[in-house]
């Protein structure tokens, strides 16, 4: 084995440390964080998310997601409505819209620089192993 699952499992985190790190730049001259762009990216693909669907999603408590949510919806980047029951449910706001397809060229232009040493076949290849290694738990 030339690879030990180890030394794998720490390029990955070294890699999205490196990706945080540098999304977390060339998000605030936008005066969004990872997590608010993270946020946004989400409910783009999943207006009326839950509260609790995008704490899942941002890798974040209830709690804390729901004090952020309070704060961008301050903001004028999303808005709650109410949902059925006591749920709440979140929509990007035009603002919000923008700034997330704002921090998407951004974020697209680091990934792909850190993925640029690799031809496409090797990135398709290191993609289906990811998959692979993550089988039905993909968040």
């Amino acid at each position: 084995m030339k690879h030990r699952p180890a030394d794998v499992a720490l390029a990955v985190k070294r890699l999205q440390h490196r990706h945080h790190r540098a999304l977390s730049q060339a998000l605030a001259p936008l005066g969004l964080s990872l997590v608010q762009w993270d946020t946004l990216r989400h409910l783009d693909r999943r207006p009326d998310a839950s509260l609790h669907d995008l704490a899942v999603l941002t890798f974040q408590t209830d709690q804390s997601f729901g004090s952020l949510a309070v704060r961008m919806a301050d903001r004028g980047l999303i808005e709650r409505v109410p949902g059925p029951g006591r749920a709440v449910r979140h929509r990007l706001t035009e603002e919000g819209a923008r700034l997330r397809a704002e921090g998407q060229a951004l974020a697209d232009g680091i990934v792909e620089s850190s993925f640029s040493r690799l031809s496409a076949a090797q990135l398709d290849h290191l993609g289906d192993l990811l998959q692979i290694a993550l089988g039905s738990d993909e968040g």
